[in-house]
C-alpha cells in the first residue's frame, strides 16, 4: 500500500473522530466501533463498524452520518 492510500485512510479516521455516540461523549473511532478502514486503488472506502448495542437509538442515522462525512472527503467514494 502506498502513502497516498495510507494518507486517505488517516483522513478517514480523522473524520470518524468527529462523529460521537449520542449516549457516550466519546467519538466512534476511539470508542472502538470502527473495526476496519480500507481504501482501494479507485479511492473507494470500505468501513467495517458496529453500534454500541442492538437497540442503539442511532442505528439508522449513525451509518448515514459516517457515509455522508466520509463521502465528502476529496478523492473518496463509498
Amino acid at each position: 500500500m502506498n502513502n497516498e492510500f495510507l494518507s486517505k485512510e488517516e483522513e478517514i479516521v480523522n473524520t470518524l473522530k468527529t462523529i460521537f455516540d449520542p449516549e457516550i461523549p466519546v467519538n466512534i473511532y476511539d470508542l472502538g466501533l470502527i473495526y476496519e478502514v480500507n481504501v482501494n486503488d479507485e479511492g473507494k472506502a470500505n468501513i467495517v463498524m458496529t453500534l454500541t448495542s442492538p437497540n442503539c437509538p442511532v442505528a439508522e442515522s449513525m451509518p448515514e452520518e459516517v457515509f455522508d462525512k466520509v463521502s465528502d472527503i476529496d478523492g473518496i467514494s463509498m
